[in-house]
């Protein structure tokens, strides 16, 4: 786990997760809450047997509910995993926010329910990938990889510089 500490001097737009991973993202976490809400169902079936309705089911209502229980869900995960949902698990990126920090819990609130917005996901599309529910709760998602290089860039620079300079003090030897 990338940990997020001295952030002066990284461009966080350089170290943003690409619109495929993203993406996967999406899909994972759409498949998980799937899996969730299946086996909730499954334990309110048998705890209420006949609770859940399956021929009188508004199609409106039914995806209003469904798009809001997906924001509580994500909201609870990102906000137990700081920043991090099945999906951003194994992609390797995570969300923060624009100062480099875990989102505030009224960033992750934001950003969740605002993935109820209709066409949300179509905001995702194009680079840089920045969807709404980023923009509207002054989030990024980050690719841990990129943030890991750019943490090291100057140590790595330095290395290279002091690795040159004895390579031309050996060859003035010579």
């Amino acid at each position: 786990m990338v940990q997020i500490k001295d952030l002066e001097g990284i461009d966080l737009e350089y170290c943003r997760a690409n619109t495929n991973k993203r993406l996967v993202n999406y899909l994972i976490d759409l498949v998980a809450f799937y899996v969730i809400m299946f086996f909730l169902g499954f334990l309110l079936e048998i705890a209420f047997p006949g609770a859940i309705p399956y021929n009188d089911i508004n199609p409106v209502l039914d995806r209003v509910v469904s798009l809001l229980l997906y924001a509580v869900i994500m909201f609870t995960i990102e906000a137990a995993f700081q920043g991090k949902s099945l999906g951003k698990l194994i992609t390797g990126t995570r969300a923060i926010n624009v100062h480099g920090a875990p989102p505030t819990f009224i960033q992750l609130l934001t950003r969740n329910f605002v993935r109820a917005v209709p066409f949300n996901a179509l905001s995702a599309f194009g680079q840089p990938c920045v969807p709404w529910h980023d923009r509207w709760s002054d989030t990024y998602v980050i690719d841990e990889k990129l943030l890991a290089l750019q943490q090291r860039k100057d140590v790595f620079f330095k290395e290279l510089r002091e690795e040159k300079t004895a390579v031309t003090s050996d060859d003035e030897n010579s």
